[in-house]
């Protein structure tokens, strides 16, 4: 989607023009048949209503939209309402859509919040989409925006920089396992970086195994392709500050392995790899932005095959930080890769800061559903760093428990714990498994993002499919602490 700034409408402006409204405060300007027609239609201005009519306005016919901001206007009502927008007139055959910014009483900050919503909802995986009727095709291109006020262009180019990464992740995401296996994932990620500043390094596998990765490798040997740990550095701070980690799960396609899932449904799980698609996203926004601080982001990808040399249900494995794993199910491979890319970036960088995100575990959209990712942490302090992170961002956590009674579930009678506990508490089973691999002194938080990397249906700022969760929270805990 392209953003053009304009300092007011003219003569030329697109024929669709949208205004936005404060709940109950329509515009006194409005022709009488317009302001009849909204109020007939019980358009009120809520957060993200669109009421649309045609006005003369001289020799042109006008197409002018209303789209409502709430009561409070602030950011995510703002969000949702550049949204509606977007989904509204995405595929209306309309190819331009001006915004009258001055006319809708917005300030910089306020602009570049609807913006941020018109972009993100215009994202749509079209790539392999042959047959597309006509009024299936997005014809929205650009968007003017009109009588915006001082230092919105430097706002929008702030926003449109993290807007890139989520674009970014929702691709990766979206991305059939055919496209996105662990090798394509790393040159996908080799191509976008360039001219960014980021340093890549990658290991391969016979360097992981030098390491002592068996339980990454363990995880990845069934498959016919090549695990892979990606390293993404990003040093826009001071020389001298420790960077903060970021370690996505990218298991590019998961199986289940040995302990093989039932097929129904099993498609979805191309996006297994949503943690490493959100850290990747996240450092192209952190990247694109020049965010003054050094950030580092792990991504451990393998795809989780059940060839005959596959991982077997009982096998032990040994991890770089030197404990042992009973593998009871195959299909809890996850904690498996994390755990030992989370000792290598902890004695590669030690950082005081560790952030982990992983589509982990069903359990957790069952406790949660769709709405949070669940959150588990050593490090009150952290806890509370994400939780306001994920609230200013739209991408909420909830914080979940952790304590030594949970240990016990996953203990195993012939190595150092196994890979899966019983039938309850398992996403905090799963986090308890991964607080094992976090070393003295690191402030450590899991993100367990199983229900929000996609969506079955449209949200706020995303279309049905790859939403895109997690840039947009680590783009701000980077704001609130590294850069604050």
């Amino acid at each position: 989607m392209d953003i053009e700034f304009n300092d007011s409408l003219s003569a030329d402006a697109p024929r669709l023009v949208a205004r936005l409204v404060e709940q109950g405060k329509l515009p006194d300007d409005l022709p009488r048949a317009s302001k009849e027609g909204a109020e007939a239609s019980r358009f009120t201005g809520k957060a993200g209503q669109v009421f649309e009519t045609f006005v003369e306005q001289g020799d042109k016919v006008q197409r002018l939209a209303l789209v409502g901001m709430g009561k409070k206007k602030d950011h995510a009502a703002l969000e949702r309402a550049g949204s509606s927008l977007t989904a509204k007139f995405l595929t209306s055959g309309e190819k331009a859509l001006a915004i009258d910014v001055a006319a809708s009483g917005l300030d910089a900050d306020e602009t570049a919040a609807v913006l941020l919503g018109v972009r993100l909802r215009s994202w749509r995986w079209d790539e392999y989409r042959t047959k597309l009727k006509d009024e299936q095709k997005r014809s929205l291109k650009t968007v003017v925006v009109a009588g915006a006020p001082d230092g919105t262009e430097a706002k929008w180019d702030d926003a449109a920089a993290v807007a890139k990464g989520v674009e970014f992740t929702r691709e990766l995401v979206a991305e059939p396992a055919n496209v996105i296996y662990p090798q394509s994932f790393v040159e996908r990620c080799q191509k976008r970086f360039e001219g960014t500043g980021v340093e890549i390094q990658v290991l391969d596998e016979d360097e992981m195994r030098t390491l002592g990765m068996g339980a990454l490798l363990g995880v990845g040997q069934g498959s016919r392709r090549d695990s892979k740990l990606l390293v993404i550095k990003w040093n826009g701070g001071a020389a001298s500050a420790k960077p903060t980690v970021f370690v996505g799960k990218g298991v590019t396609f998961d199986t289940g392995g040995i302990s093989i899932k039932p097929a129904a449904g099993m498609e979805d799980m191309k996006w297994d790899m949503g943690g490493a698609g959100a850290v990747a996203g996240a450092m192209l926004a952190l990247a694109s932005r020049k965010a003054k601080a050094n950030v580092v982001g792990v991504c451990g990808l393998v795809e989780n095959m059940p060839d005959g040399n596959a991982q077997r249900p009982g096998d032990v494995v040994k991890t770089m930080s030197g404990q042992t794993v009973e593998v009871i199910n195959t299909d809890a491979e996850g904690r498996l890769v994390l755990g030992d890319a989370m000792t290598w970036a902890q004695r590669e960088f030690k950082p005081e800061t560790l952030i982990d995100l992983a589509t982990l575990t069903g359990a957790m959209i069952v406790a949660l559903g769709h709405e949070y990712a669940g959150l588990f942490s050593n490090d009150d302090k952290l806890s509370d760093k994400l939780t306001k992170a994920g609230t200013t961002s739209g991408d909420k956590v909830w914080r979940m428990p952790l304590g030594p009674a949970y240990d016990k579930l996953i203990d195993s009678p012939i190595a150092d714990m196994k890979n899966v506990g019983g039938r309850w508490a398992g996403s905090i089973t799963a986090a308890q498994y991964l607080q094992r691999f976090v070393e003295k002194g690191v402030n450590w938080a899991h993100l367990d993002i199983a229900g929000m990397a996609w969506a079955d249906k449209p949200g706020a700022t995303w279309d049905k499919g790859a939403t895109g969760y997690g840039v947009r929270l680590l783009d701000q805990f980077i704001r609130d602490t590294a850069e604050g």
